[in-house]
């Protein structure tokens, strides 16, 4: 796995969540022997993790309460409520633990699926909450391969009015990173590993193998 110097001196912008629970659970999940429910487990603990990094610097204002010994004022956060837009199919593996954290967030869809000659993605489903041009947009999908998925993801979501995004991901390679940078150097990446990468397939490398077929148990 590359390290934050490393994607400094690929010029590979990227936050790198180096938390010792998400490394630990990560290792887990990568296991060719774990099971599916093991698997979905995992990505779920992990997701609330990597939920708190990438909502650090949500914007709060301050209201007025009352606490069983006097009133106060606290903080509470400000603007409307963001949104998760997953991925399919692999992103909705996500969006359990990211909403075990936010339960109150909006959640959206953006199907694709990746052309196996091509590589290349293609749209099939799209459906996200109204106002996108006034919520914080975080964008999840396990893997950040070729990210031509991404890209056209949140090309599409930029289409849609979505102005303030930043994009989750489980294990990205150094090429993925790179494309989605260049394409989209306005959304931040945040991912828990940056492998190795790209085989002739397309796939991560050591990576943990195909996400949705591990979530879903399917080949």
């Amino acid at each position: 796995m590359l390290t934050e110097q490393d994607l400094l001196d690929k010029g590979i912008n990227a936050t790198l969540v180096r938390h010792p629970l998400v490394q630990h659970k990560l290792t887990l999940m990568r296991r060719r022997e774990q099971s599916s429910s093991a698997f979905r487990a995992l990505l779920r603990e992990i997701s609330w993790l990597l939920c708190f990094e990438v909502t650090r610097d949500l914007p709060l204002e301050s209201t007025a309460i009352e606490t069983p010994v006097q009133n106060m004022n606290a903080p509470v956060l400000k603007g409307r409520k963001l949104a998760f837009i997953s991925i399919l199919r692999a992103g909705n593996g996500m969006l359990d633990g990211m909403l075990d954290v936010i339960p109150s967030a909006r959640v959206g869809h953006v199907g694709l699926y990746r052309d196996p000659d091509t590589l290349q993605a293609v749209e099939y489903y799209y459906k996200v909450p109204n106002q996108m041009d006034e919520r914080l947009i975080v964008v999840v999908d396990p893997m950040l391969a070729t990210a031509n998925s991404a890209i056209s993801a949140v090309h599409r979501l930029k289409q849609g009015g979505a102005t303030d995004m930043r994009f989750v991901c489980l294990i990205s390679a150094p090429e993925g990173i790179k494309a989605f940078n260049e394409a989209h150097p306005d959304v931040p990446i945040v991912t828990a590993a940056v492998d190795s990468h790209l085989n002739e397939h397309g796939y991560i490398v050591p990576g943990l193998g195909d996400a949705g077929d591990r979530i879903f148990g399917t080949k």
